[in-house]
């Protein structure tokens, strides 16, 4: 799951009516939560969808509540504010966030964080609340300037991650069918031959996510899609430089390098879609292609979006997960043993790479209506960040936390998030992560660290940027 919406200091502008958001919500009696039927499955909550930090310079529109100015905003009503000290961007922080989410849980399950302008949710039942409750949504606001951030503004206000009911539930159930558990569940054979062939061309010098994640990731989304094979490599740069517009700390490179990469994608993906359009074929974007051309109308932006979204999800989960998760392991070399010896043990071990480390940390919602969270009431208009990662170690749910458990069951791991925004790649994202791990388990006579890996230097999607194994 990808987040969104950068994260700096809210800098609220003048007084707005905010009635707006209550009439798109779709709110349901009470603000009652909601379960996606995709969430079944090896014990855990489900759907990371998006968050993302700001940037010091340019900040998108934040409404601001009649009463509200200064440091206050937003406040707790009947409590006082609970503030919590933490900087997202601190290269210690990023390293190992744990030690410090842990403190902050300790604390309270929900505190005001304000540079950021946001509250902070930081244990699971504090995270499970803020992702189901449906007075708690998604409102795509652009980034400033808009005139410089529009291509990338462009293909965020029509993504059905950004959205809530109506507009989300029409663009979801375009593509859920092709993502459904029962026609993933017919691509496991086919990855996991592909992971094996990988693994079995691995050479003395291998890289763990160039060798194999990345390759096996985009390979399984662009095959679904109908990527053409030789125009494949050109994904996976698009959707690294996008994506870090959604961490704490950008520079103008960071920026510009997404802007141009959300031209070059979106440019590319139209003329697919032409091409689709001419000859289609037995894949999503021949689908999405039909519909547009049907009685429902899919927007050629619409489409666009939907397309990079998914080609940008589909893969992101699963190869940050697997880096997370093996470089876990690999501390663990007792778990690693006990899964050399009972392969059953693959699919829990999965699920806990996914919850010891995960790769998506950080989502934010915001208030329609008054909310009630932890016994702290979050006011409409705020927004509220639900740290994924804090809530996958709360010791209230899991025992031993902070120990990697190859066969933990049960695993309630939030970490593709929950509710209505449920992560639409959870499924492939497993299988890939599954056929990945064992084609390692299978076909490596060795499985140790090269050398130390290399950290991605964001939090929001955690990753490495290398992890190179002696497989031999």
């Amino acid at each position: 799951m990808i987040p969104t919406a950068p994260f700096s200091r809210a800098v609220a502008p003048p007084i707005t009516p905010f009635t707006p958001l209550c009439q798109a919500c779709d709110v349901r009696p009470g603000g009652a939560a909601t379960r996606h039927p995709d969430e079944a499955g090896a014990g855990r909550a489900d759907d990371p969808g998006t968050a993302g930090p700001r940037s010091a310079t340019r900040r998108r529109r934040k409404p601001e509540l009649s009463g509200l100015s200064g440091t206050s905003w937003p406040y707790a009503k009947g409590d006082s504010l609970r503030r919590v000290d933490l900087e997202f961007s601190d290269p210690s922080f990023v390293r190992d966030p744990y030690p410090a989410l842990a403190r902050l849980r300790e604390q309270a399950a929900l505190g005001f964080h304000e540079p950021s302008g946001r509250w902070l949710a930081v244990s699971h039942a504090a995270v499970d609340a803020v992702l189901r409750d449906r007075r708690l949504g998604r409102f795509w606001r652009d980034e400033e300037p808009a005139a410089v951030f529009e291509p990338f503004n462009l293909l965020h206000r029509h993504q059905m991650m950004e959205n809530e009911p109506p507009v989300h539930t029409r663009l979801r159930a375009l593509v859920a069918k092709a993502f459904a558990r029962g026609h993933v569940e017919r691509l496991r054979a086919t990855v996991a031959a592909e992971a094996t062939a990988l693994v079995e061309a691995a050479g003395a010098d291998f890289d763990l996510l160039t060798d194999l994640a990345e390759p096996l990731a985009v390979t399984v989304i662009a095959e679904l899609l109908g990527v053409p094979a030789d125009e494949r490599h050109r994904l996976r740069p698009w959707s690294a430089a996008m994506v870090r517009m959604y961490e704490v700390s950008r520079t103008p490179e960071v920026e510009a390098a997404a802007l141009e990469a959300c031209r070059e994608f979106a440019g590319y993906m139209r003329e697919l879609a032409e091409r689709k359009t001419a000859e289609p074929g037995d894949d999503l974007i021949s689908h999405l292609v039909s519909v547009r051309d049907g009685s429902d109308r899919l927007s050629a932006e619409e489409l666009v979006a939907s397309a990079i979204l998914l080609l940008n999800a589909g893969h992101e989960a699963s190869v940050n997960g697997l880096g997370n998760g093996m470089v876990a392991l690999l501390d663990h070399p007792r778990e690693l043993a006990r899964l050399r010896a009972d392969r059953e043990l693959v699919p829990t071990a999965v699920e806990e790479m996914l919850r010891y480390d995960s790769p998506s940390q950080l989502f934010v919602r915001t208030a329609a209506a008054d909310v009630e969270i932890g016994g702290v009431t979050v006011p409409a208009g705020a927004e509220v960040a639900a740290l994924l990662g804090a809530a996958n170690r709360d010791p209230a749910v899991f025992a031993d936390p902070d120990r990697f458990d190859a066969g933990r069951v049960p695993n309630t791991h939030m970490s593709f998030g929950a509710g209505l925004h449920f992560c639409l790649g959870a499924p492939l994202a497993r299988i890939e992560m599954q056929a990945a791990l064992t084609a390692l388990l299978e076909r490596a006579p060795r499985l140790e660290l090269a050398a130390e890996p290399v950290r991605t230097p964001g939090f929001v999607l955690r990753g490495y940027e290398s992890v190179r194994l002696d497989v031999q």
